[in-house]
């Protein structure tokens, strides 16, 4: 509770101190008048005054001790006095400021991305009691449910208080306004789905509680918008409520706009939301292949947790599967899985690489933290005079300790500004990588989170820095460091083992640094030269967001894609363009399809595609043709298969041409016609799977692949002989003259697709460059201020030295070895210290191994190589003492 007298009490502090004075100054007065009445000449009176009354700064540090002032005054006095050291000594400041910030700023901006990612995901209330509900075989997989299940987990959950349950609409979906529509992430959810997640609208309402017996019927054709959408398609109209909008063809009467940060799901990225409710069909009636699945989210009842969640919805699930008639069915759904919300959020792969990377950034500033401390240890020895002269006059060994650690403070409360600054600087610059890796938009703003974990960091640094040396500069004898005085009082063996130990842990930490850095490096260089089965150059890739419901009842073929094309290879460096649903190492939309051959089922991945796009990505045929101009809507059905698919269902797995003339599917089966060579499909590092290739020009509405392909995705693929700069404007105005909704396609380059393909590992290899790179930089640093505060402690013992006739090369030497004797003890400690870090990263390796000699062997040279070139300095200006000059210094 704030104490409001004492905050006064520190108001009137200047008054106060006044009324002192000028009360200190009349009782002084006084004495000296009564000196005079006592016959004492008028000179001597005020020295015999001062003589009776005693010392008047004494006076003035009990009567401030009595009021309680003293701790404040003795603070500000430390804090001005650190102040001028750093004026004094700029390099010294600089150097311990920049080391700190380094640590402090990748530190802060790997919190600030793991706060957001993994600690607080979401805005939701409450968030750590929001659970998702999975149905599962037992295995990673798992399957949305059926509404039947839902309704029996509502009936019987005791540890889930509140169900909710949500679909994405089908297809891509435009959120239309007159002649214009703008693509939307649209999810039907129940009615209780906001309740549950602890959100109210800011605008409007959310929709109705259900009736009994429906569980959404009194919210028919009512719509719920973000406020993203609201802000860009109606401009933030505040009459928005009631009006009619449309999601594609279908009508909706506007309820709500909810917050702008809301999202749901939170994993859905920056697309303008919209939230419409389900309404239950006769499919939802049964548990077959026909009913509608569903993502379900709950809350935890009070009391309850993950595992007795778990526990109870087990025993309920074994009931409810026995309630499937089909055996497969049965089995997917015979296991529920319940786990925190926030766990759904992000992938292994990218939790797995946020944790490594705050572990570096952790390792990054501990290494800062020795060396400001090594630096602090070093300065303290040349004050020991300083220090040992104020314990002489009556400085507490915590009075001295305290003077210095205000002093590390106000270093780091600088350094953290600086830091600040750096963490923005590096969110903002690594804002692409993370927006490919990560769920959840990362802001480059610190917020409260952040800046309390900014805040730790000073004080931390402050106080680990500044202990060893204060508590070592306390410890020292007053009377050996005012004996010994000079330049020479601090250099026993107990502060240069000290400052030895420091440098190199520092060493044996930023090798384990670049070790795991030089590993991810060596995977994306692998990475880099793996084939890919096509070509990347001169490509401009445009994902279409296709507005299928402008071409409703028509061949989409024939009225938006053919003449698309023509236009499009008419452009000025053009050399060829085509269309397919994804292009390799997408991430916009892949169908897996399960169809007939050879009396066996086939499981493959399904891709429509034009016959150009052979020409554009120079896919290698193995066996057979592609598509050419011959494969129409009124020719023989005909698919294209990888070399995957080959040779697993060829009758001859040693020769994959064999499955050259199959037939695929019962009631319109498609013959294989060309076995293209394998290519790199969704990862670079994972192989190739099997694959099937539609050609484009027959699928019609009449056959089953139309909806699912052609009203979906589908990537305009552009070979240019022009950069790609200078295509994509005219590519833009193509795509709007072709359909207004096609101007918001995003345009990007292949090379830039395989790029981003590497995800959490070209992340982890970024930030761990720069880690790295940091840590090189403040080890470097940390040993040439040492050893320039070493060269400098020393001075004159090399004068003597020099005397007695040891030469240049000697003491080069001397200094030399002290930095390489660190330096290597560093490195053998540190390579154990790498060992055990690199398991943190082993998922993320391709192509090199764990514990690869080579990446050791050139992380210890450089880091070496580095110190002894930073050491070299000192050691050239220890050789060019003069000793006539060194044997007068103090």
């Amino acid at each position: 509770m704030f104490n409001w007298e004492f905050a006064m009490r520190l108001w009137q502090i200047r008054k106060r101190n006044v009324d002192l004075e000028r009360e200190l100054r009349s009782d002084l007065e006084l004495e000296e008048e009564e000196q005079r009445e006592n016959g004492v000449p008028l000179e001597e009176a005020q020295y015999a005054a001062r003589r009776a009354f005693g010392n008047t700064l004494l006076i003035k540090e009990h009567t401030h001790e009595a009021w309680g002032w003293a701790r404040f005054e003795r603070f500000w006095q430390d804090l001005r006095y650190a102040l001028r050291q750093m004026r004094r000594s700029p390099g010294f400041a600089a150097t311990v400021i920049g080391t700190l910030a380094l640590g402090i700023g990748a530190t802060a901006a790997m919190f600030t991305v793991v706060d957001h990612v993994l600690l607080r995901p979401t805005s939701y209330r409450d968030a750590g009691r929001l659970v998702s509900v999975q149905e599962t075989n037992g295995s990673d997989y798992n399957w949305p449910s059926p509404w039947l299940d839902i309704e029996s987990w509502q009936a019987q959950s005791k540890t889930l208080r509140e169900i909710a349950f949500s679909a994405k609409m089908s297809g891509r979906n435009f959120l239309v306004q007159q002649t214009m529509g703008m693509e939307v992430d649209a999810e039907r959810v129940s009615p209780n789905l906001f309740s549950v997640l602890g959100v109210q609208p800011f605008l409007g309402n959310s929709f109705l509680p259900a009736n009994s017996g429906s569980a959404t019927g009194r919210n028919t054709g009512t719509i719920v918008l973000s406020y993203a959408a609201w802000s860009e398609v109606f401009e933030a109209d505040p009459a928005i409520l009631g009006k009619v909008v449309n999601i594609n063809n279908d009508s909706y009467t506007v309820l709500g706009v909810m917050p702008a940060r809301f999202r749901y799901p939170e994993s859905s990225g920056e697309t303008p939301q919209a939230w419409v409710p389900i309404q239950l069909g006769i499919d939802d009636a049964s548990r077959n292949f026909k009913a509608m699945q569903y993502t379900v989210l709950a809350r935890l009842s009070p009391g309850a947790t993950v595992e007795s969640a778990n526990t109870e919805m087990s025993l309920l699930q074994k009931h409810i599967a026995a309630e499937y008639t089909d055996a497969g069915l049965r089995k997917d759904h015979s296991v529920v899985r319940i786990l925190a919300y926030s766990d759904t959020l992000v992938n292994r792969d990218a939790r797995s690489a946020l944790l490594a990377l705050q572990a570096a950034s952790g390792v990054l500033w501990l290494i800062a933290v020795m060396n400001a401390a090594s630096l602090l240890l070093a300065r303290s020895v040349a004050r020991q005079r300083e220090i040992a002269m104020r314990g002489a006059l009556g400085a507490s060994r915590g009075r001295l300790m305290q003077q210095m650690m205000i002093e590390s403070l106000a270093l780091s409360c600088l350094a953290a500004a600086f830091g600040a600054a750096t963490a923005i600087a590096s969110v903002r610059l690594l804002a692409h990588e993370l927006a490919q890796t990560l769920p959840v938009p990362v802001p480059a703003t610190p917020d409260g989170p952040v800046l309390v974990a900014l805040v730790a960091l000073t004080v931390m640094s402050a106080l680990l820095s500044a202990l060893w040396p204060a508590f070592m500069s306390a410890r020292t004898s007053i009377d050996v460091a005012i004996r010994q005085g000079g330049t020479g009082a601090g250099t026993n063996s107990r502060h240069q083992r000290g400052r030895s130990v420091l440098v190199a842990a520092e060493t044996a930490m930023s090798l384990a640094l670049l070790v795991v850095c030089g590993l991810l490096l060596r995977t994306i260089y692998t990475l880099r030269h793996v084939p890919l089965g096509f070509r990347t150059d001169h490509i401009v890739v445009a994902n279409l967001s296709i507005p299928s419901y402008r071409f409703a009842g028509q061949n989409m073929t024939e009225t938006l894609y053919r003449p698309l094309l023509e236009r499009v290879q008419h452009l000025h460096g053009v050399e060829g363009a085509g269309l397919i649903s994804e292009v390799p190492l997408g991430k916009t939309f892949v169908l897996h399809m399960e169809m007939q051959l050879n009396s066996s089922t086939i499981v493959a991945y399904m891709k429509a595609v034009s016959p150009e796009i052979q020409r554009v990505f120079g896919f290698r045929m193995m066996a057979g043709r592609f598509f050419g101009p011959q494969d129409t809507a009124d020719s023989e059905p005909v698919v294209v298969v990888n070399e995957a698919f080959a040779r697993l269902y060829s009758p001859d797995p040693h020769d994959p041409a064999m499955v050259l003339g199959a037939k695929i599917g019962k009631s319109s089966p498609l013959r294989i016609i060309g076995v293209l060579d394998d290519e790199r499909q969704k990862t670079v590092a994972a192989p190739a799977v099997p694959e099937v290739e539609v050609a484009l020009p027959q699928i019609t509405p009449a056959n089953g692949f139309y909806r699912p392909i052609e009203g979906t995705a589908m990537d305009l693929a552009v070979r240019t002989n022009l950069p790609p700069s200078e295509m994509m404007p005219d590519l833009k105005s193509i795509l709007r003259q072709a359909s207004p909704e096609l101007q918001n396609a995003t345009l990007t380059t292949m090379q830039q697709i395989v790029e981003d393909s590497y995800g959490s590992q070209r992340l982890a290899a970024h930030l761990l460059e720069l880690f790295a790179t940091a840590a090189l930089l403040v080890c470097m640093a940390g040993l040439y201020g040492l050893l320039a505060y070493v060269v400098a402690q020393r001075t004159r013992e090399l004068g003597i030295r020099a005397a007695l006739g040891a030469d240049r090369g000697d003491l080069l030497w001397l200094i030399m070895r002290q930095a390489g004797a660190m330096l290597f003890a560093g490195a053998i400690v540190g390579a154990g210290f790498a060992e055990v870090s690199v398991r943190l990263v082993r998922g993320f390796l391709y192509g090199v191994s764990p514990h690869d000699g080579w990446t050791l062997a050139g992380a210890a040279a450089v880091l070496i190589t580095s110190g002894l070139l930073a050491a070299y300095l000192p050691a050239r200006r220890a050789a060019s003492i003069d000793p006539i000059h060194a044997l007068r210094t103090e």
